[in-house]
């Protein structure tokens, strides 16, 4: 409703399309001012020709009009100073406008992300962390130790079972008969060798001689 009564708001124009504008303007102005510098040059000219033909008024109206050119052509020169100033500051706004746009996304995308995890979430976070570490490395302690090298083992009692296990094998060399090796055989000539004497007769041979000896009588 308010738009049709006052009609549309004026949208402020861009910064690209008011640097465009400015050069078309600028353009335009370079161009008006080339063609008043030819025309002054041939006023210019025609003075020349009017003196030539003693025609003094008429060459001092030719001057007259070559200075007005001039001075339009110093006015067009000033306008294109203004406008070369003009870009100029709306360039450096654009790239300030620019920088601050920048600035400001990047504190909006921070702010959401510190918004999403505050310091006890990254305190919890780490925590976590730091647990499952000590217990990976707890595990991988536990894998690489060799087998066996964990056990609790008493001392005295490995040296007491090994002193029965030394008494053991002691009684069981002490209990074994003793075994000599043969000795060599001497070989002796036989006109050298000893006569045995007669074996010792044992009481049962004596009884029994004396027993055939009185049967014999």
């Amino acid at each position: 409703m308010i738009s049709r009564i006052f009609g549309k708001p004026k949208q402020e124009p861009s910064a690209l399309a008011t640097l465009d504008k400015l050069n078309e303007t600028l353009e335009m102005l370079e161009k008006k001012e080339n063609l008043l510098m030819k025309k002054a040059a041939e006023e210019v000219n025609r003075a020349k020709e009017y003196t030539r033909m003693k025609n003094k008024k008429a060459a001092i109206q030719c001057l007259k009009k070559k200075r007005l050119y001039e001075q339009q052509v110093e006015q067009l020169g000033n306008f294109q100073l203004r406008i070369h100033d003009q870009m100029i500051m709306l360039e450096g706004a654009k790239a300030t406008t620019e920088t601050v746009d920048a600035l400001r996304t990047g504190a909006a995308a921070m702010k959401a992300m510190q918004k999403a995890t505050n310091i006890d979430d990254v305190d919890k976070t780490m925590d976590e962390i730091n647990e499952q570490t000590e217990n990976m490395k707890q595990i991988q302690e536990a894998l690489s130790a060799p087998i066996g090298a964990a056990a609790d083992y008493d001392e005295d009692e490995l040296e007491a079972e090994l002193e029965e296990l030394e008494s053991a094998e002691l009684e069981e060399q002490l209990l074994q008969p003793a075994t000599t090796a043969p000795a060599a055989p001497v070989h002796v000539p036989a006109g050298q060798r000893p006569i045995r004497p007669a074996q010792k007769q044992t009481a049962e041979e004596d009884e029994l001689a004396a027993l055939q000896a009185e049967m014999a009588l």
